[in-house]
């Protein structure tokens, strides 16, 4: 990414965390990165659209954990397990600029864009259950796709449920993990 544009989502993360989403001006996202305004309309065309490239970050967070910690020779129940905490760790530690992705997000038309975020993150699922399904681990009559989107959905879901919604301690947030571990292995027919 052109350090330019990595400076301005730096930037505009902390002053989203600081002084929020409404409340935030170009000019003051501008100033943090050290950069002209019109250096910033180079990349974005408001600060809403700044919302898409953290929310790409949050993904890649997610990603690379994923990739660093699923062996790729580990059971699929293994892996899916793993992801789940990942999920659950990168939710808990990044609340703050999730909910302010959603809300940035959500008051845009960029919301429709978040499907192609995801893209990467959907085929990575994707392609361990169409595996899980060639080695007869899950059932054979799942759709990989469309399963790896409802399920990453089940996941992020009860994530923020336990970390963005309330203040849940981490046994509750545990048994949160360990439910949708055990509801995804029904569905799936481990």
């Amino acid at each position: 990414m052109d350090n330019k544009k990595e400076s301005i989502i730096q930037s505009a993360i902390e002053v989203f965390r600081e002084k929020g989403v409404e409340k935030t001006k170009v000019s003051d996202i501008v100033k943090g990165a050290g950069i002209a305004q019109g250096t910033f309309y180079l990349y974005f065309s408001s600060k809403l659209s700044v919302m898409l490239s953290i929310a790409e970050v949050l993904t890649e967070k997610i990603l690379t954990k994923i990739n660093d910690n699923v062996q790729d020779d580990s059971p699929f129940p293994e892996k899916l397990e793993v992801a789940i905490d990942i999920v659950f760790d990168v939710t808990n530690e990044y609340r703050d600029l999730f909910a302010l992705t959603y809300a940035g997000l959500a008051s845009t038309e960029y919301l429709k864009e978040w499907e192609t975020i995801y893209e990467p993150y959907y085929e990575w699922l994707s392609k361990q259950l169409q595996k899980a399904q060639v080695d007869g681990v899950v059932r054979e009559s799942l759709h990989p796709q469309r399963t790896a989107e409802i399920l990453i959905g089940l996941i992020e879901a009860a994530a923020e449920q336990s970390y963005m919604y309330g203040d849940e301690d981490e046994k509750v947030a545990d048994l949160k993990k360990k439910e949708v571990l055990e509801f995804a292995g029904h569905a799936l027919g481990l």
